[in-house]
């Protein structure tokens, strides 16, 4: 029987490698890897539907399943994760100190959708009461112009928002347009001009471990789609692809805890993963429900609450069935 062949658009992360190299075989499926940069990635597949699998924007993925009809299914593999405490950055000399002093002023987002800004608009509100409708939201790309949405939006009542597609944050911010910025890449502004831009949380990891205990929250920034067409005409991939990619991920953090060679180019990587087991334990990047329900839960609620999904999500409805049940001996 002759393998089904898929075209699978994902990135250069160690977690895959092993998937996308061979080392790690999906039972009954050859695979053409494709490598492009996130943001090109993301805009061919929700623009073009041009792969049969893809890492896809987990607040663009929310939404389209969302919808009646979608026309891509999701399996709960989760290539990109981080908290966000650290992407929130600010104009010098604004007065603002605090996430709360974000109120009244002025706020720049890549997208209203973008995944991050979904993530720190709802730390925002929920651990730190800031209200969204006391901000003036603005919307353009970090760096350069002619950003718009990819999805349609369902803004709630009383959010101000204003495309700027002739602007980059980087530029309001400098020019005293914006008092801050939420943004998963950090912009030039902050590189470049660190005398006028800065974070508003310099001490992020810190507050990132603490919210992590009190929440257990570990916000997750992609996941993997699959064409309706691709699965629906071959359902079973599902589970195998979802197979493929836990053993790849496993294979991952085995390396990241070998002590005895350096698979990485960062001094003590043993030490960082056995921080990282020790603080949110073994399997400290699960795929799946379960060990991600307080994710997805608060997730799914945000996106609700900010006008991205029409409704409010159960985790199980985002899933195929097939990659939601595992075999057990």
């Amino acid at each position: 029987m002759t393998n089904l062949k898929l075209s699978v658009a994902i990135g250069d992360y160690d977690q895959l490698r092993d998937f996308t190299n061979g080392r790690v075989r999906a039972e009954g499926i050859d695979i053409h890897p494709i490598n492009l940069s996130i943001e090109e990635t993301f805009f061919r597949f929700i623009k073009y539907h041009e792969f049969d699998v893809s890492e896809v924007s987990f607040a663009k993925a929310l939404s389209l399943v969302s919808q009646e009809d979608p026309w891509l299914v999701l399996i709960p593999v989760f290539p990109s994760r981080a908290f966000r405490h650290s992407s929130i950055y600010i104009r010098k000399n604004t007065g603002i100190k605090t996430p709360q002093d974000l109120a009244g002023k002025k706020v720049g987002v890549p997208e209203w959708a973008q995944t991050a800004s979904i993530y720190s608009r709802g730390m925002l509100a929920h651990e730190y009461g800031v209200d969204l409708t006391s901000i003036d939201w603005y919307q353009a790309g970090v760096n350069d112009a002619g950003r718009k949405e990819k999805v349609e939006l369902q803004l709630p009542k009383g959010i101000r928002y204003t495309a700027m597609p002739q602007n980059s944050l980087s530029q309001m911010l400098l020019d005293g347009q914006l008092d801050a910025v939420l943004s998963a890449r950090p912009p030039n502004a902050f590189l470049k001009h660190p005398e006028q831009v800065e974070r508003l949380l310099p001490n992020y990891r810190e507050l990132e471990m603490a919210y992590w205990e009190k929440t257990n929250i570990f916000p997750i920034m992609h996941v993997i789609g699959i064409k309706r067409e691709t699965y629906e005409q071959n359902p079973w991939i599902a589970g195998n692809l979802m197979n493929a990619f836990e053993e790849a991920k496993e294979r991952s953090l085995e390396r990241a805890s070998d002590i005895t060679a350096s698979y990485y180019p960062i001094p003590w990587v043993p030490d960082y993963t056995q921080i990282s087991k020790n603080i949110m334990g073994e399997d400290y990047w699960p795929y799946g429900i379960e060990k991600n329900r307080s994710t997805l839960e608060a997730f799914t609620q945000y996106a609700y609450e900010q006008g991205i999904t029409k409704r409010h999500m159960k985790p199980e409805e985002l899933f195929v069935k097939e990659a939601l049940e595992r075999v057990k001996v």
